[in-house]
């Protein structure tokens, strides 16, 4: 058995190739850093933006739920505590939301064979007032909606709570993405 003499022009080869795939790996994650967006999505220039005032949100529909405003202002302020870095304020912010919850209402979604109601569908609205200090053309005056639904054989007040929870949680969402998520 011979040995065969190691190609020197080849190992040069590919090693020239995988450090300038190094390279240009190290490139694109580092730029990663400089753009102002996080990976939840949120599109933030923390330069510019720095505050956030977010009002309570009163309660303005014919039919309520007392804990639905409370809910609804936690969740709301816990979602961009917990996904932006932005401060908040009680006044003066960069960013200002503010609104009401215009409706909460329940109907019959579907009957059943017997005529009877089988489904009912519970939902809630909020009207909301955004502004940008920084950049007034993304100023907007929208309303948010989300619907649960939940069999007739349970009483409202055996899963209000969860339905409720779950609507603003979507709410919330939608109302996040439509501010600083840019969607």
């Amino acid at each position: 058995m011979t040995s065969r003499p190691l190609d020197s022009n080849r190992y040069r080869s590919d090693f020239a190739l995988k450090s300038v795939l190094s390279i240009l790996l190290v490139l694109m994650l580092a730029s990663c850093k400089v753009l102002p967006y996080k990976f939840n999505m949120a599109s933030i220039d923390y330069s510019k933006t720095k505050t956030i005032q977010i009002a309570d949100f009163p309660i303005r529909s014919a039919y309520v739920w007392g804990p639905m405003q409370t809910i609804f202002n936690n969740q709301l302020k816990d979602l961009f505590a917990n996904h932006t870095r932005l401060q908040q304020v009680k006044r003066n912010g960069d960013l200002k939301i503010e609104g009401e919850i215009v409706q909460y209402q329940q109907r019959n979604k579907s009957v059943s064979s017997e005529g009877h109601s089988a489904q009912t569908e519970l939902s809630m609205t909020v009207n909301v007032r955004y502004t940008n200090n920084a950049n007034h053309q993304e100023d907007f005056e929208r309303q948010f909606t989300a619907s649960a639904t939940y069999e007739t054989t349970q009483s409202l007040n055996a899963v209000q709570e969860e339905l409720v929870t779950q609507m603003v949680r979507e709410i919330t969402e939608q109302i996040f993405n439509a501010t600083v998520a840019n969607w």
